[in-house]
């Protein structure tokens, strides 16, 4: 047999991969204008009462809510490591730190266990939680919510500027994010960005000057989980309202909040940030996340012909006509 009677083996033709076209042709399944959106938050309908915290213990409240009443959960339970936030290492002024931060005085475990096993009843079928963690109680919580039906849907790891100075360790400079479904079937999921990753880098923003309870989440990570995981009208749900950062990102972005708070001291503090607040101020239609179609285009140059030929040829829309409108 001589090579030329071997046959060749059949290869099927490779797609004509272009760089960038992908991103170029991407389309949000989702989106508001502001005057739409402000009508779906005047509009809503919700089985508790809207934009309201309650100063009290989470879990005997959250016994009190109706099933399946919130849209989306955005929790940062307390560290569980003797935190005050009054600490030198924080480098800030301890006196505009407010007293009545309260910690766990229960085993961590158990007292985790308590509050995930409540959040199943009161969330909706398309509901999504997202659990914020340090690395130290990390286990306690994987373990809690094993214990429930809710699933795991991303591990987030959310990188910020800031680590307090270590001598015979790293430096830790970030926090996890649990991601969280009741029906992985039906859970709502508003792909905004074209190749959302599972790392966030995203700094901390100092507020000097400002009163404070123990730590404050930066609005920008808040409204990543909103923008991603509720509509416009929806209800914000917050067991540990903290700085009350959740229900402020909730107002300017079209949305509702509920939540508790056990430090009773941050009432006033809460109205203050809350009532400073416009709805709808952080509000933009999620299409202005999207890169340009001139920036995408100095990226990749090549799709400039296809482009082109594209908006020439084509008598159909396409989903690239957005960038042409």
């Amino acid at each position: 047999m001589t090579r030329t009677d071997l046959k060749k083996p059949t290869q099927k033709k490779s797609r004509n991969y272009k760089a960038g076209l992908a991103q170029l042709n991407f389309k949000i399944e989702f989106d508001w204008s502001h005057e739409e959106a402000r009508k779906l938050y005047e509009t809503s309908i919700h089985k508790i009462e809207k934009n309201t915290i309650l100063y009290q213990d989470c879990i005997s409240g959250m016994k009190n809510l109706p099933e399946e009443s919130v849209d989306l959960i955005i929790a940062d339970p307390p560290f569980g490591i003797n935190f005050s936030g009054k600490g030198s290492q924080y480098n800030r002024n301890s006196i505009l730190v407010e007293d009545g931060y309260v910690e766990i005085k229960e085993d961590y475990d158990k007292f985790t266990e308590k509050w995930i096993q409540c959040l199943p009843r009161i969330m909706k079928k398309t509901a999504s939680a997202y659990i914020f963690s340090g690395w130290t109680n990390l286990n306690d919580l994987l373990n809690a919510i094993n214990k429930t039906d809710l699933k795991l849907v991303n591990h987030i790891i959310w990188k910020y500027q800031f680590g307090v100075f270590t001598k015979r360790k790293f430096v830790s400079s970030h926090y996890h994010i649990l991601f969280l479904v009741k029906n992985e079937k039906k859970y709502f999921f508003n792909k905004y960005e074209y190749y959302p990753e599972d790392v966030w880098i995203i700094p901390r923003r100092y507020l000097p000057g400002q009163r404070k309870n123990g730590t404050k989440l930066p609005e920008d990570v808040v409204n990543k989980c909103i923008n991603f995981s509720s509509k416009p009208g929806d209800l914000i749900f917050d067991p540990f309202m903290g700085n009350a950062t959740t229900a402020i990102c909730a107002k300017g972005l079209y949305r509702h909040y509920y939540g508790f708070e056990i430090n009773q001291t941050m009432k006033e503090i809460h109205q203050n940030y809350i009532n400073n607040i416009k709805v709808g101020q952080f509000f933009r239609p999620l299409k202005e996340y999207l890169p340009s179609k001139e920036e995408l285009l100095k990226k990749y140059p090549h799709l400039k012909k296809y482009v082109n030929e594209i908006k020439k040829y084509s008598g159909k829309k396409t989903r690239l006509d957005r960038y042409f409108e």
